[in-house]
């Protein structure tokens, strides 16, 4: 199993800059391929917003290309999301998740934390 506590959300007001955090632990902590973030906004479904693998690949949603930076420490159990230039239409709940394979394939996520950009 994996736990996943998210960190760093928010106000902000437009312009500015959010860190989030997610630390990953468990007994199939070391199994982790992706980690990730998405986000979900009042009334809307929840959206991938960056993806990073095991290796260090990253992928982000076009939205936020450009402004959002997702890394990984070292040992692959924290992830980050460094948002700038945060715009009103960020605002969500954000969300960390994180892709286990094992024998069979595991998906787990975390409480989620909340990110509201003030115009």
């Amino acid at each position: 199993q994996v736990q996943l506590v998210e960190s760093g959300g928010g106000l902000v007001q437009a312009g500015g800059s959010l860190r989030l955090s997610c630390a990953a632990s468990g007994s199939f902590v070391h199994s982790i391929k992706n980690m990730g973030w998405y986000r979900q906004a009042p009334g809307k479904q929840r959206d991938l917003v960056a993806v990073i693998t095991s290796g260090g690949s990253t992928n982000y949603a076009d939205s936020v290309k450009g402004r959002f930076t997702i890394s990984r420490d070292n040992a692959g159990n924290t992830v980050y999301l460094q948002m700038n230039s945060l715009k009103p239409e960020d605002t969500a709940v954000y969300y960390c998740n994180a892709d286990v394979l094992r024998t069979l394939r595991y998906n787990y996520w975390g409480q989620g934390t909340q990110v509201t950009v003030s115009s």
